[in-house]
């Protein structure tokens, strides 16, 4: 802009005295100084951003898709979500299977429903402690292909694909680099434990694809912010506090992912707390940057209530909306329907929000009294260490390997070389940010303190049982760490050949050493027939056996 069109505005500022020219570009340089330091400019041409992106999430969505029916079994906790979803398909809740329901999936016959007599209706309608949201996105693939082992994982390999595009894009908008970028999305599609819950029809998939589509929302919406302010700050008067930034519809959309992350499973709710105090941190840390002098108050003034609407209303309302078919439906568990109905509509309304609530206490004394004991549970110390995977899947003397003794299995673990080498990062992130307050490495640590220190309370206080894929939401957040550090490694645009051809070095070795690790556990994650011998080669440590 030159500077006589920058007086021309600056001149028309409201309650602003007349600049001289010599103000003027003063100012000019002042803002935009200010907009790239609060808003730094995308990197290069934003179709190689799409392109990259879309290559990456294609290569992991061909190994999620690739042989998705394999094993043809109900795996694990399968037993539980594939029924649940096409009870919610058939009845809108979850009704009780008869005994050998598995079985009869795996034959093709879906006629697995108790049946109970009209006065005993209520023996049929199923307890289920978990909520019903990525249930009923399970049941979505069995209403498009069938209640078939590819029909109830469909869904887990669409979101756990698009998990990898989100990251993606994510991390490119964090780091402002295309290649960052895509690196953390290639590490998504090779992890092992993502990799293995993107083929099987389980909750902590779906929970962790909203958690990362919710980060990301937030994200975006911290762009979106500043560069209001930055608008704000160059055509307005200033005030103390700033102004009102108006609707944020990222933010609402934050709270909507979040909303269906507790809606898919209650541990959601962390992240939701988390991510709603870190977004009132960037308002004030926005309203800080362009020097206001009182930006904390003009967060309380305007922020707070912005982010109660979208990170606790909407998310309210989203978690409830989850439950509809609980509330249109007399089958459901807890319902009371016939006795609410007969009293009229007002106490139909108040009995079926007490039920739901009754219904919820008792799902939150199940949780806090889950202490049976389980050959794979693990400490939520030991999940980073990877130290007791859950062997999902395990064949009882297959044969067709061309050995005596084959082995078909699928082990839910990580891949070593990106878990351990996210430690290391972590620590070194932890290092950067004492010295820096980078807001990505904060955002990063704090997603990642969220995400895991609940666990222990629950570990001590409850001795609740868990298990190693509890972790799987932290595994986007430790390959950003991954990323952030291999960023620092590259250095700048500034830093000298040498410097960025040993980071180069490094951080392509790694990747390469990634993808080498995650080739040789394949068979082990994929359920592939192999020899034993070969099976008893990929287990890491006894505790994988």
């Amino acid at each position: 802009m030159a500077v006589t069109e920058f007086q021309n505005q600056a001149n028309e500022r409201p309650g602003q005295p007349p600049r001289t020219a010599e103000e003027a570009a003063g100012t000019v340089r002042e803002a935009g100084s200010l907009r790239d330091r609060l808003v730094p400019a995308m990197p290069g041409d934003p179709r190689w951003g799409w392109i990259g992106a879309l290559l990456v999430t294609a290569f992991g969505g061909f190994l999620r898709f690739y042989n998705l029916a394999v094993p043809h079994a109900v795996v694990f906790d399968e037993t539980y979500y594939a029924k649940d979803a096409l009870s919610l398909i058939e009845f809108g809740v979850e009704r009780t299977p008869v005994d050998d329901a598995d079985k009869m999936l795996l034959a093709g016959n879906t006629d697995i429903w108790k049946q109970c007599a009209a006065d005993q209706a209520d023996q049929c309608a199923a307890y289920v402690v978990h909520p019903p949201l990525a249930k009923w996105m399970i049941g979505l693939g069995e209403a498009l292909f069938g209640a078939t082992p590819f029909g109830w994982r469909f869904a887990a390999a669409v979101v756990s694909t698009l998990g990898i595009l989100i990251l993606t894009r994510t991390a490119r908008r964090m780091t402002r680099s295309t290649l960052l970028g895509c690196l953390a999305g290639f590490l998504l599609a090779i992890e092992g434990l993502h990799f293995v819950l993107g083929r099987f029809a389980l909750l902590d998939g779906f929970l962790t694809f909203w958690v990362i589509a919710g980060f990301a929302c937030l994200v975006v919406d911290r762009d979106k912010m500043r560069e209001r302010l930055v608008d704000w700050y160059e055509r307005s008067p200033l005030t103390d506090t700033g102004p009102r930034l108006g609707i944020r519809p990222w933010r609402i959309a934050a709270g909507l992912c979040l909303g269906a992350a507790c809606a898919s499973k209650w541990s959601g709710i962390f992240f939701l707390i988390g991510f709603a105090v870190l977004s009132l941190m960037w308002d004030a840390g926005a309203r800080r940057a362009v020097g206001l002098r009182r930006p904390y108050r003009g967060v309380f003034a305007f922020d707070l209530r912005n982010a109660a609407v979208a990170l606790g209303l909407v998310p309210a309302i989203t978690y409830v909306a989850s439950w509809i078919g609980w509330f249109a439906s007399p089958l459901g568990y807890g319902r009371n329907w016939e006795q609410a109905t007969t009293a009229g509509p007002v106490f139909f309304v108040v009995d079926s929000v007490r039920s739901w609530f009754s219904y919820h206490f008792m799902v939150l004394n199940f949780h806090t009294g889950l202490v049976a004991k389980h050959p794979y549970q693990s400490e939520p110390w030991q999940w980073p260490l990877l130290l007791r995977p859950v062997a999902f899947f395990w064949a009882d003397k297959p044969t067709g390997c061309g050995a005596k003794d084959c082995a078909q299995a699928v082990l839910g673990t990580g891949t070593p070389v990106i878990w351990y080498g996210a430690l290391v990062a972590i620590v070194g992130l932890v290092a950067y940010y004492v010295a820096t307050r980078d807001w990505r490495a904060g955002a990063v640590l704090l997603a990642l303190a969220v995400g895991w220190l609940p666990w222990f309370y629950y570990a001590i206080a409850d001795n609740r049982t868990m298990f190693q894929f509890y972790a799987l939401p932290l595994v986007p957040f430790m390959i950003l760490a991954i990323v952030l550090v291999a960023g620092l490694l590259l250095g700048t645009g500034g830093a000298s050949q040498r410097r960025r051809l040993t980071g180069a070095v490094v951080v392509g070795a790694f990747t390469l050493l990634a993808l080498i690790n995650f080739g040789w556990l394949y068979p082990v994650l994929a359920g592939e027939l192999i020899t034993h011998a070969d099976w008893h080669r990929r287990m890491l440590f006894n505790s994988w056996i």
